[in-house]
């Protein structure tokens, strides 16, 4: 697998392959309403090509054979009082194609995220996981994450919860 940083060219394929995969991970758990209100929201060409254009947002796209097979969002800025690290950094998105879950590609993901947070001199990366997300929290415990509290996290009309996870990253 390839990883590689996002370019404003890829703001139609972030918005379409993060739309999916949000779906794929959670239409089941949440009613068409809501979910239809929050991709709309999250989701489309111009938010995508806005957070790409945003010199705070870091995105890595993870390619097998020139096809997208996951990407990640990371986001300088401040983080939740639970977050107790220094120069933190938001793992806003982490999305896996179906097709390549199980493969491997989570990982060299996430290593690539790591080593993109180290060379933005971050100490610290955190992230939010649904709490009924339990195939998310085991990958993240097994990279190193570790819950440190909880957040709300408003989906359409559901208020939700999630576990605020980090870890802490070497020193560049």
């Amino acid at each position: 697998m390839v990883v590689r940083r996002a370019t404003i060219a890829d703001a139609e394929l972030l918005a379409e392959v993060g739309s999916r995969t949000f779906s794929d991970t959670f239409a089941a758990d949440n009613t068409p309403e809501d979910m239809a209100n929050y991709l709309a929201k999250s989701f489309g060409v111009d938010k995508q090509a806005a957070e790409l254009s945003d010199p705070s947002i870091i995105f890595l796209v993870g390619e097998i054979e020139g096809r997208m097979a996951g990407y990640a969002k990371l986001q300088l800025g401040a983080a939740p009082v639970c977050v107790n690290g220094q120069n933190p950094i938001e793992l806003s998105r982490f999305y896996v194609l179906q097709d390549w879950i199980g493969r491997g590609v989570a990982q060299v993901l996430m290593d690539e995220c790591f080593t993109a947070a180290t060379e933005a001199d971050c100490q610290t990366m955190w992230l939010g996981v649904w709490e009924r997300n339990t195939r998310a929290q085991a990958f993240y415990r097994k990279v190193g994450f570790e819950t440190v509290g909880t957040q709300s996290f408003q989906l359409g009309a559901d208020l939700q919860t999630d576990f605020i996870m980090m870890q802490r990253l070497p020193i560049a």
